[in-house]
């Protein structure tokens, strides 16, 4: 047992990670305060056990039992550090649930984030991803994070390039991914704010809803209303969100594709290429509602695999192979997990 004052031995994960798969952490322990963490760092448990760090728990997909520590990170606060006539900047601790801190902007006023509404998981994790939705991503809002690096303890600011956002992918799931622990992150929100309602559910919504012209807190409750239409709540059903990212081909593959399925779905990303709806995909291939003892595809969405109460994780990852590979025969297309397997 390490000597460490907040380890617990033997901790289940279940409530701890939103697939909720029923697999134990050998340590566990929960970061509260920037000491705490700097005492993890320094008392040397590291060099003997390798370390996980959980936030929300909202991204991963648990295959096995953790042999070494997960450290929960549960640092807490909202602080507006700057502001002027158009924008504010808003710091957030890594701990804060993402969809209270979108709430919390929205109620105030400060817009950027509304499209990005009812998305599970904590603040610390959104960069990591580059958390996106309805043609948001959080690097355009994103200012700096605050991240402490878990060889030295020491603290280091990064701005926006130094992330390296790309489509959900960043510098934290490649070279730093393991390294760092995003104890911080601030953004840059509008005081001004012009809201973004080009995808046409978002549209649609607003209209059924009779409003003409959209306020953030209107487009916020129009994307909440859509998620909770298409997808399942985490609480009452075992999920990750979208578990695999929407491909991006080459503009001539995809129009070679077009002609022996015409309704193909896809949107145009610039230098020739375009991205594919992989839940369209899955779809053709028979995979919605599908379901093989407690593992499953959604019924709304065929995006979404879920435990309906005692998968293993194992399970849904067999099952995820499975959809891939079917997708590959069919069309040619290699689907990628968004979702990182532990």
């Amino acid at each position: 047992m390490p000597h460490y004052p907040d380890f617990r031995e033997d901790v289940s994960l279940r409530k701890f990670n939103t697939f909720h798969i029923n697999v134990s952490a050998r340590y566990f322990t929960e970061i509260n305060r920037f000491e705490q963490l700097q005492e993890l760092i320094s008392s040397g448990m590291l060099t003997k056990n390798p370390l996980l760090i959980l936030g929300g728990g909202s991204n991963m997909l648990f295959t096995g039992n953790v042999k070494g520590i997960v450290a929960h990170i549960a640092n807490k606060g909202i602080e507006v550090i700057d502001r002027n006539q158009d924008s504010v900047l808003v710091k957030v601790e890594a701990g804060e649930n993402w969809h209270d801190f979108v709430t919390f902007c929205v109620e105030n006023g400060f817009g950027g984030i509304e499209n990005l509404s009812l998305i599970p998981g904590n603040v610390g994790s959104c960069p990591i991803q580059n958390i996106g939705a309805y043609g948001v991503e959080i690097k355009d809002t994103f200012q700096s994070l605050e991240a402490v690096d878990i060889q030295t303890g020491e603290l280091k600011v990064y701005n926006r390039d130094e992330c390296r956002f790309g489509y959900r992918d960043s510098i934290f799931k490649n070279e730093l991914k393991g390294k760092v622990v995003i104890w911080t992150v601030t953004f840059r929100l509008s005081l001004n704010p012009v809201v973004h309602i080009e995808y046409g559910a978002i549209r649609q919504e607003l209209e059924a809803s009779g409003v003409e012209n959209p306020t953030i807190k209107d487009v916020s409750k129009a994307v909440c209303v859509i998620r909770q239409s298409k997808l399942p709540d985490p609480d009452l059903l075992g999920n990750a969100g979208s578990f695999f990212k929407n491909p991006t081909v080459e503009i001539l593959f995809a129009n070679e594709l077009k002609e022996s399925f015409p309704n193909l779905i896809y949107y145009p990303q610039g230098e020739n290429k375009v991205k594919l709806a992989a839940g369209w995909l899955i779809e053709q291939c028979g995979w919605k509602g599908f379901r093989d003892g407690y593992a499953g595809v959604h019924e709304n969405q065929a995006l979404v695999l879920v435990n309906y109460g005692n998968a293993a994780g194992a399970d849904i990852l067999t099952l995820a192979h499975k959809i891939q590979n079917s997708v590959y025969e069919r069309f040619g297309v290699k689907l990628e997990m968004e979702v990182n397997v532990i």
